[in-house]
Formats: C-alpha cells, sequence, structure tokens
C-alpha cells in the first residue's frame, strides 16, 4: 500500500514539474518576444550611425522637443480625467447589480473593441453637428471681434482634441480596472459604516476609497500609457500638424513619411523607455500603499 502511494505521489510530482514546465516555457516564448523587439529596434538604431546618438540627436529637434512636452502634459491630464470619471463609474459597476448596470457595462466596452480610426472619425463628425459647429456668440454674450468662434473650431484639429481622443479610449481602460478593484473590497465595512450612521458618500470615502488606492494608481497608470500610445484617433480628430498637435505616437509616423526610419525607431525607444519607467513606479506605488 505505501508502495503504491510512494509511486502515485512521485507521478503527481512529475506531473506538477511537466505542468510548471509549461506555463514557464509560455511565458518566456512571450517575454522573449518582447524582449527580441526591443533589442532589435537598439541594435537597428545604433549600429552605423557614424559615432553619433540617435536618441540625443532627435532630441534637439525643436519639433520633437514640443512633442514629447505635448505627450507629457496631455497623457498627464488624460490620465487624471480618466481616473476622476472612472472611480464612480467602476463603483456603480461593482456595487449596484441589474439588468441596466449590465447594460452600462457592455456599453462602455465599445471604445475597446471599435478600431482606433472609427472612434476618430465619430469624434469628427460629433463636432460637425449642432450645437457643437455652432457660433459661441448665439449662445454668449460676446462681442463681433469672436466672429464665427465655435466649439468646434475650439477643440478639433487644436491641443484639446488631442485630450479628447485620448481620454476616450483611456478612460474604458481604467473603469475596467477600478471595477475589479472594488470588486475585490468586501462590502460589509461598507454596511457597517451605514448601520453606524454614514452616509453614502461618507462610506465611500472613508471606508472604500482609501482601500482602492492601489486599483486607482494601476488605473493611472494604464490611462496614461494607453494615452502615449494612442495614434488612430489622434491621427483622425486632432491631426499630426508640426509644433501644434503632434505627439510621440504621431511623430513615428511624421519620420516615417518622411523616410527618417532611423528617427522613428529612436522615438519609439523613448516612448518604450517612457512606458516601462512609469510603469514600474505605478507597480511600485502601488505595491507601496497595500504595504501601508
Amino acid at each position: 500500500m505505501a508502495l503504491k502511494n510512494d509511486e502515485k505521489n512521485k507521478g503527481i510530482i512529475k506531473s506538477n514539474r511537466f505542468f510548471y514546465l509549461s506555463l514557464a516555457i509560455i511565458t518566456l516564448c512571450y517575454v522573449c518576444l518582447i524582449l527580441m523587439l526591443i533589442i532589435a529596434d537598439g541594435v537597428y538604431l545604433f549600429t552605423d550611425n557614424n559615432g553619433g546618438n540617435p536618441l540625443f540627436d532627435i532630441l534637439k529637434e525643436p519639433e520633437i522637443k514640443n512633442s514629447v512636452i505635448l505627450s507629457m502634459i496631455s497623457c498627464s491630464l488624460t490620465a487624471f480625467l480618466a481616473t476622476g470619471f472612472a472611480i464612480p463609474i467602476g463603483y456603480i459597476l461593482s456595487r449596484f447589480k441589474s439588468k441596466w448596470v449590465t447594460l452600462l457595462d457592455s456599453f462602455l466596452d465599445i471604445p475597446l473593441v471599435l478600431p482606433p480610426l472609427v472612434i476618430g472619425l465619430s469624434l469628427l463628425i460629433l463636432f460637425q453637428l449642432w450645437p457643437l459647429n455652432a457660433q459661441l456668440i448665439d449662445f454668449l454674450p460676446l462681442g463681433d471681434e469672436w466672429g464665427s468662434l465655435s466649439l468646434k473650431s475650439l477643440v478639433v484639429y487644436q491641443v484639446p482634441a488631442v485630450v479628447l481622443a485620448q481620454f476616450t479610449v483611456a478612460t474604458a481602460f481604467a473603469v475596467r480596472t477600478l471595477k475589479l478593484s472594488f470588486e475585490q473590497i468586501p462590502s460589509r465595512a461598507e454596511q457597517v459604516a451605514l448601520t453606524l450612521g454614514c452616509s453614502r458618500f461618507q462610506a465611500f470615502y472613508h471606508v472604500v476609497l482609501p482601500q482602492a488606492i492601489p486599483g486607482i494608481l494601476t488605473a493611472w497608470t494604464l490611462a496614461w500609457a494607453r494615452s502615449l500610445g494612442e495614434f488612430g484617433p489622434l491621427l483622425v480628430f486632432a491631426g499630426a500638424t508640426r509644433n501644434k498637435t503632434e505627439v510621440l505616437s504621431t511623430s513615428v509616423f511624421l519620420e516615417l513619411s518622411i523616410g527618417n526610419l532611423k528617427g522613428a525607431v529612436a522615438l519609439s525607444m523613448i516612448m518604450i523607455a517612457t512606458a516601462i519607467v512609469v510603469l514600474v513606479v505605478a507597480r511600485l506605488c502601488g505595491r507601496s500603499a497595500y504595504v501601508h
């Protein structure tokens, strides 16, 4: 009997080893793919460059400097806006259960499944309609010097269009993250706070929100990273005008369009490095929040 148990245990150990080995191989394959992509960019970038540094060379160009600055500002602003909207939406989706909430949950996935170009085109069409294309002097007591100024002229192919296009997609990612975060927080403590006389807002603010800080940091990070990599909606809705609405993702496109492959790869490496730094810092902050 003991011999049979030993053989059975050995069989289980062999099965577990095979299972873990399979998991490791599958994970390693995908990690190697990502590493090879980054290494390939680096090898191409620093080969036959006549002793120069393509990363520094591309950053010396005024247009690229403006692109980097606008990218950092727009991504940060978008991340804050997306997270601010995602907190109440994620809370609703996690705490209230009904067919309407389920419908809302499905509806909010639309930006995730639509092609990026469709989102940009839809935003562009939206601002062709009344009242967004109406002159502001028709609604506000403005002087004639404002002329044909409208929300369309203030947003479309302007800097606000960059933020709006990024916000449309990034918020959907933040909502998914915060919904999962709120679902992992037990509702019992919240119910206890309500029985002790707290209002819904007080229970949310003092009990739920502090526990959701790691999830909020993760949502902010994903929104920021998603905004940095956004391209399709920006190209259609905001354009890729030098020194105006150009961000890093559209800079890569513009460098490719003029045949500057080295410059496009250099900008890609800058985006990769920036994304890695932001993700690592956010993970560390999130882990610190969990510890405390």
